[in-house]
């Protein structure tokens, strides 16, 4: 992602006037555009003001496109141990780990989210079934939202989608953490493109930094608490229906 953001004076003011210290925090952003570096990606464009808020606020923020990586399709936390010749994810998968928050990206394709970003939600199942410390799955303590851009129909079905999927495998899914920006039907420009509108949408702009210290905030909380309450949660004190044993994904 090589689109940057200036802060925005409202934006700056936020940051300085940050209730809580952010720099023990690590975020990771996956973008889903079919885009391989270093073509320009309008999704990443649009992240970038919510890392510009983040990197203002000392969180180490990473980032990646999926689609310059070497994802092999399926559910295993390692695919090339099921036949592929090469699979990339289990080094994205550290980086996940690292991570308390996670954003994903995605353009619109036909009124849904794009291949890679679901490729990537599969691989990320492919994992859901391991345990953090606390014998909970391994997603729970860390939080997760969704940026989504396009020039048709779609945003929030494809929000909806992702965030499901996140919670679902364990994430805590903080209040309005979608961000979006669609432009007009049909041909015509996209976000980073000069003519479209999209850096000085105020309504665009907003929902980003919503979505950003929300996910600051339920970060921050986590982490002070040492992640997310293991009771009633632990998938080894439940013995009816879900087993320790049973291969991934049929871990539910």
């Amino acid at each position: 992602m090589s689109e940057s953001h200036a802060l925005s004076d409202r934006d700056r003011a936020l940051c300085e006037a940050a209730p809580a210290r952010y720099d023990d925090l690590r975020a990771l952003f996956i973008n889903g555009t079919l885009k391989p570096s270093p073509e320009r990606s309008h999704t990443a464009a649009l992240a970038e003001r919510s890392m510009a808020i983040m990197r203002a606020v000392g969180v180490e923020v990473d980032s990646v496109r999926a689609v310059d990586l070497d994802l092999a399709p399926g559910v295993q936390p390692d695919m090339t141990a099921h036949g592929a010749a090469r699979d990339d994810w289990p080094a994205l998968y550290a980086r996940v780990a690292a991570a308390d928050i996670l954003v994903l990206l995605t353009p619109i394709w036909l009124g849904e989210k794009s291949s890679v970003i679901t490729r990537v939600v599969e691989r990320l199942y492919g994992n859901s079934g391991e345990l953090n410390d606390a014998g909970q799955y391994a997603y729970y303590g860390r939080t997760a939202g969704v940026v989504v851009t396009g020039n048709e129909d779609g945003a929030k079905h494809c929000a909806m989608n992702l965030l499901y999927s996140l919670s679902h495998l364990g994430f805590v899914i903080p209040p309005q953490v979608d961000a979006a920006w669609v432009g007009e039907a049909g041909p015509g420009p996209s976000y980073a493109d000069a003519d479209s509108g999209g850096p000085a949408n105020d309504f665009t702009h907003r929902n980003t930094t919503f979505m950003t210290w929300n996910l600051l905030h339920a970060a921050r909380w986590l982490r002070d608490a040492g992640g997310f309450p293991a009771h009633g949660n632990q998938r080894a004190r439940w013995d009816a229906g879900c087993h320790p044993d049973a291969a991934n994904p049929e871990h539910r």
